[in-house]
């Protein structure tokens, strides 16, 4: 999920790509430890056979070197979801494997058979990087890891065999990661598209109240957590019944359409804003005092005087409600402090600010 402090507009594509790598992070996560423990596994298999056939104890100690850390490799991805970690972990596991490679073939009698060391890497780990760079750092690992082996043991002719062997071993896994790839991209984009739908009111684009108030009291406790002040602003359409009435409810939804427009236009990243009812609107405004809420509301409702409708100007009765660091915990609290400001504003006359006592 994305983080709490989303804000009105579509995210840029520096945010879309992060959104995308944490994505990529929780749905791999498993996959990605589970082909850590099969190569941990196939590794101690090897282990065994080579015991078995009567290998010496020093190369059989030669071959756990890698043991240790490939199981604290494999420990640490259980349960890591972060991308950055899991990058690096599948990165090492893979040096790991080369360095196992290496050793084994080294200590290995002069003359003896030695099979063509880790074709299977790449196309193995091809489902597993989420970025372009580290499936390049991955192949060139794979490729370039057991050249020491090679040229210590190897001649010109198995040489140029292992090279040929690992281009098209390459060159299949690039194709598998490309369509992995295009797959996962194509599945992001569909559910934050659901999401959004979800999340959203269809007819303005701001939050859905339920979904304005979970992420109101993520962001309400982040900024409590900040001893930064906080502010909600509480925002309902005069006379829009009216509006119904006598134009209909297609110059209504024109209304509640500019309505949310000037909330967004005014709101700043960071910021909430939902449609909590009808003609019912909410705006949470973190690091805003008391003060500069009062200026913020005075601001949106002149922006709302500005709009028109078929009959006129539109203008809104505003409630303001703010704590200070400390003093709430509850976004439903805070919204009822705006609503009842509101409230009083419509009683007042329509068409102001009307501020709730300062929590302290």
């Amino acid at each position: 999920m994305s983080s709490p402090f989303l804000h009105w507009q579509q995210p840029d594509n520096a945010a879309f790509r992060r959104e995308y790598v944490l994505y990529l992070a929780q749905r791999m996560g498993p996959m990605i430890h589970a082909l850590m423990t099969v190569a941990l596994c196939a590794w101690l298999l090897g282990v065994v056979a080579r015991g078995l056939i009567g290998a010496p104890p020093d190369q059989l100690i030669w071959l756990l070197v890698p043991t240790p850390p490939l199981l604290l490799v494999v420990v640490a991805a259980r349960r890591c979801r972060e991308p950055l970690t899991l990058r690096v972990l599948a990165l090492l596991c893979v040096v790991l494997l080369e360095i196992g490679i290496n050793l084994n073939g080294m200590n290995l009698p002069t003359g003896t058979p030695q099979p063509l060391p880790g074709l299977l890497l790449p196309v193995a780990s091809s489902l597993i990087w989420f970025t372009r760079r580290d499936f390049l750092i991955a192949m060139g690992l794979c490729a370039l890891g057991p050249l020491p082996l090679l040229l210590h043991m190897a001649n010109g002719p198995q040489i140029l065999q292992f090279a040929l062997y690992m281009a098209i071993s390459v060159s299949l896994a690039t194709v598998l990661r490309a369509f992995m790839a295009r797959t996962m991209l194509g599945q992001f984009k569909l559910e934050r598209l659901l999401r959004e739908r979800a999340e959203t009111d269809g007819l303005t684009g701001v939050l859905l109240r339920n979904r304005f108030l979970e992420l109101g009291q993520s962001v309400l406790q982040h900024a409590q957590g900040q001893q930064q002040a906080v502010a909600m602003l509480f925002l309902d359409a005069d006379h829009f019944k009216r509006i119904n009435d006598d134009y209909g409810h297609a110059a209504g939804d024109v209304a509640l359409i500019a309505l949310a427009a000037r909330l967004t236009t005014q709101g700043r990243t960071g910021e909430l804003i939902g449609r909590i009812g009808g003609e019912e609107f909410a705006m949470l405004l973190p690091g805003v005092d008391h003060a500069q809420a009062l200026a913020r509301a005075e601001q949106l409702r002149l922006a709302v005087r500005a709009s028109h409708y078929a009959g006129g100007h539109l203008s809104a009765s505003i409630g303001v409600a703010s704590c200070v660091p400390g003093c709430c915990d509850n976004i439903e609290d805070l919204l009822a402090r705006a609503d009842h400001a509101m409230r009083q504003a419509k009683r007042d006359g329509r068409d102001r600010v009307v501020a709730a006592a300062v929590s302290a």
